[in-house]
């Protein structure tokens, strides 16, 4: 089964995209599920082989808070807690990112699908929501170590005492089933046959989006298959204003384009708003990769050469003065413009002190020296 996580800056129309890659997939015979995060319907219809699944983030909320307190009736019960009646539940800000990555580990169960097309929030919105599953995992880990839980076997003997299940011991259990459901969507997002569809209307204001959205997406190494330049205007109109407009999407579009990297597909504008499954499929972008391959961070050894090993971390159209690079034991920290990523070392370059970095050819280039108080003496095994 594929996913394609489609997005893009604010108004540049990804739920029309994603509709109506979704219907043109289904009518080429495949059975594809559309998965939208909006607060509206998606704009299209069931159709054939096509099922349509809005998520409903408010009710998702009420749900698993519901659920939370029954699990926790003891403990709430035990501090003297009220719980919360389901008709009083609202979601609380951040509701709808959970809703759907809830949603998307659902799909990936589901039997008989061969492609879900998701209808993602606004593009930096959804770089946070996708990068969430391995943050909270991160979280959890600190805070909640696995090791501290070889004294739960005593929790039994005092919850007895006590009458009551022990806090500590419904927490660690809490957080066990928060770390299986958050494994099991980075899952998802980390599978080969995953992939990120952007959606922009050429122009300046896209353009810079679309630079940081795109190193926000390398960092968290998501990987992209296609930008579908949306509601491309005619050429040769005879209206030097709508002639002006066409130029400048022809400009970006074209620059683009020079990314070989990045399949460009573009779309028209249909002169109205795409109305009914006709216009929808007449909105299909070309086809292209369903997939595309994960950005690859390499370890290049250069010990021969001149002492170190160079961690090539690719950012495409990064700019010096945005990034950032910490070192916090045998993890790393880069920053990227708005986004911020806690990366575990490589067991080799644990052993090494960062030695410089820099930014060449698209790639942030971290130089590590090794240790010699670490580094294995010739003729020893690492």
């Amino acid at each position: 089964m594929h996913t394609l996580l489609v997005t893009g800056p604010g108004g540049a129309g990804r739920s029309t995209v994603a509709a109506s890659t979704a219907l043109a997939a289904a009518r080429q015979g495949h059975r594809v599920l559309l998965l939208s995060a909006g607060p509206t319907d998606p704009p299209v219809a069931p159709e054939g082989t096509l099922r349509v699944t809005r998520v409903d983030s408010g009710e998702e909320f009420r749900h698993e808070l519901v659920a939370l307190q029954e699990r926790g009736s003891a403990v709430l019960g035990m501090l003297g807690a009220r719980p919360l009646h389901t008709d009083e539940i609202t979601e609380l800000p951040g509701a709808e990112q959970f809703a759907l990555l809830r949603a998307l580990r659902r799909a990936a169960d589901e039997p008989g699908t061969d492609l879900v097309v998701v209808d993602m929030p606004p593009l930096h919105q959804a770089i946070t929501t996708l990068a969430l599953p391995a943050q909270l995992r991160r979280y959890l880990a600190r805070l909640l170590p696995a090791e501290r839980q070889a004294a739960r076997a005593l929790r039994p003997v005092l919850a007895q005492l006590a009458g009551v299940p022990m806090p500590a011991q419904w927490l660690y259990e809490a957080a066990a089933r928060w770390d299986e459901d958050l494994a099991a969507v980075q899952d998802v997002l980390e599978a080969p046959t995953t992939s990120v569809r952007l959606v922009a209307e050429p122009g300046p204001a896209s353009d810079a989006a679309l630079r940081l959205g795109r190193l926000g997406l390398a960092l968290y190494r998501l990987p992209v298959s296609a930008l579908v330049a949306n509601r491309m205007l005619p050429a040769g109109s005879t209206d030097p204003w709508l002639a002006g407009l066409a130029a400048q999407q022809e400009k970006y579009a074209a620059q683009w384009a020079g990314d070989e990297s990045l399949p460009v597909l573009p779309v028209p504008h249909l002169g109205r708003d795409p109305h009914g499954p006709e216009d929808l499929a007449e909105l299909a972008p070309a086809p292209a990769p369903a997939i595309a391959p994960r950005p690859a961070w390499t370890v290049e050894d250069r010990i021969a050469e001149d002492g170190v090993l160079l961690w090539r971390v690719p950012l495409p159209r990064a700019e010096k003065p945005e990034l950032g690079l910490v070192r916090r034991g045998d993890e790393l920290l880069i920053t990227v413009g708005p986004y911020r990523r806690i990366v575990p070392l490589p067991a080799a370059l644990r052993r090494c002190t960062v030695s410089g970095a820099a930014l060449a050819d698209e790639e942030l280039r971290i130089r590590f020296t090794p240790d010699p108080g670490l580094w294995p003496r010739s003729g020893e095994k690492a």
